[in-house]
């Protein structure tokens, strides 16, 4: 879609660094408008602006032998520099130096802030694993208020998050000391399939109505996997196992029975954790959940995102509140005493008293776990393209969608629902453990995963924090190596099933060579 330029946000660079690190914080700040990080050719132009109109808001990047130089025009005049000089004495054309990155990333984010009213909840931080600066300040030495003074005065984090992630960093590190023993590694098995496809989602799902034919035919690929993965790994026992997807609960009791039996019998042991998702509440039948607990799964989880039932519909779930309620206590009638719910922030048409309706009737439910997404728009949702088409009409003049879909999410109602969120998790007895950030996430908030203690998702820790091997086998799966004193290399499996089918001696090939390493 071509966004009309009073909407778009420019910057263009005179040297071809840092563009992903430019356009992440100018996006964190601008979630709703499209942005674009130019190079700029020898002449100082680029082919991606009118020359004939200047853009309404347009940042041009400078790198000299000694600082870092932005400058910001918008239309009308107004023009501006900032410059700062390059830290720790770092040689003078050392343009990839890690203090460059850092002057370049405090620069554009104090002058974003001046120009915008604004700060941000986690700063100038930009990656996903912000606890990982937290693990990293505890394991020198460093005390939990340390940690988050450092991440306050180092990255501009707000308070409340740093001591947020420093908390939770410290629970980590207790939590994962159990896991820490040679040759250990995690397996994650991937079942792509869904009753549909919700609108929010980018995850490996296909919708199950139109590769109904073709289940078996993957299994049947996804056991030749399962053998090489033995293979390779030379008959090691994963601490955990995760059987996530798309829904695993799409397969019949029958191949579910198959699946896990499979597992078992190719890495025979007792493992520390073994999840199956069972999240959405319309494929979990008695039958399932008596074929699950006889494998001696020791946790699932039954994933609502909302209790509104008008939100359910337009994000195309395919189930209701009641359907939920009905899963959960089935669950519970079948022993499960290990049950996590998601729920996500931010959901188009929601308000912060949706969220804590959402809130109050999972209280109500008694979950051991919930994990709190703050809803990321994502390239390649369904989502994505309605919000686009929205805008679009908006700047038509044309309104072709319904009022649900409308508008941004503000930062001051993101914050509202995550503290009901949190809120509610504390009355349920639950502390935070684990933490991660997205691209486009709303209100440049976080997803935070909360546990009765001693119900922690062991393997949600361990795919965050790449502290130990992830073997990750099925259609979209991605396997994470770590060797050579902590250097870390992935091996993806393709999302698309059929080809996937087609190709899988490539792909164990390719994880045969990942973790030979």
């Amino acid at each position: 879609m071509h966004l009309n330029p009073d909407t778009t946000i420019y910057a263009a660079v005179r040297k071809d660094l840092y563009r992903y690190e430019i356009h992440a914080l100018l996006k964190a700040f601008f979630p709703s408008r499209e942005v674009k990080v130019l190079l700029l050719d020898e002449n100082g132009a680029s082919a991606g602006i009118r020359k004939d109109r200047m853009p309404l808001f347009y940042l041009t990047v400078d790198y000299t032998d000694d600082a870092v130089a932005v400058t910001l025009r918008q239309r009308g005049g107004s023009l501006r520099t900032v410059r700062q000089e390059r830290k720790d004495g770092d040689p003078p054309c050392d343009m990839k130096a890690p203090s460059t990155k850092d002057a370049l990333k405090d620069l554009l984010y104090h002058l974003l802030c001046e120009e915008t009213g604004r700060t941000l909840p986690w700063g100038e931080l930009i990656g996903i694993r912000p606890t990982k600066l937290a693990v990293r300040e505890l394991a020198a030495g460093g005390t939990v208020p340390e940690a988050a003074r450092y991440l306050e005065e180092r990255h501009f984090v707000s308070t409340e998050k740093a001591l947020l992630a420093a908390q939770i960093a410290q629970r980590e590190r207790a939590l994962l000391k159990r896991l820490d023993k040679p040759g250990a590694f995690s397996l994650y098995v991937g079942i792509p399939f869904c009753p549909t496809t919700c609108f929010y989602c980018t995850f490996p799902s296909n919708a199950l109505h139109i590769w109904q034919d073709r289940v078996e035919e993957y299994l049947g690929v996804l056991f030749r996997e399962i053998d090489a993965a033995a293979e390779y790994m030379r008959g090691g026992i994963p601490d955990t196992v995760y059987i996530g997807g798309g829904t695993p609960t799409t397969l019949t009791a029958s191949q579910l029975d198959r699946l896990l039996t499979k597992i078992e019998r190719t890495f025979p042991s007792a493992y520390g954790e073994y999840t199956v998702e069972a999240g959405r509440p319309d494929t979990i039948t008695s039958e399932k959940l008596d074929c699950i607990r006889a494998h001696g799964v020791t946790r699932i989880s039954i994933n609502p995102q909302t209790m509104k039932e008008e939100t359910l519909r337009s994000m195309g779930r395919g189930h209701t509140p009641a359907q939920i309620i009905d899963a959960f206590c089935l669950a519970r009638e079948r022993g499960f005493d290990n049950i996590n719910m998601d729920m996500i922030l931010g959901l188009p048409g929601e308000t912060a008293e949706d969220v804590g309706r959402t809130v109050a009737q999972i209280e109500r439910l008694g979950p051991e776990s919930l994990t709190v997404h703050a809803l990321a728009v994502k390239k390649g949702s369904k989502l994505l393209e309605m919000l686009q088409r929205e805008q679009a009409a908006q700047e038509t003049g044309t309104d072709i969608s319904p009022a649900l879909m409308r508008g941004d999410f503000a930062a001051a109602m993101a914050e509202e629902m995550t503290k009901k969120a949190a809120e509610g998790a504390r009355r349920m007895g639950m502390l935070p453990y684990y933490l991660y950030r997205q691209k486009n996430i709303t209100g440049n908030f976080e997803n935070i995963g909360y546990a009765v203690p001693g119900k922690e998702g062991l393997y949600n820790m361990l795919i965050i924090e790449e502290v130990q091997d992830i073997v990750a086998l099925g259609a979209g799966a991605i396997s994470k190596h770590l060797y050579g004193g902590g250097k870390l290399s992935r091996c993806e499996n393709a999302r698309d099933v059929a080809y996937y089918i087609a190709n899988i001696e490539e792909m164990i090939d390719r994880k045969r060579a990942l973790f030979a390493l």
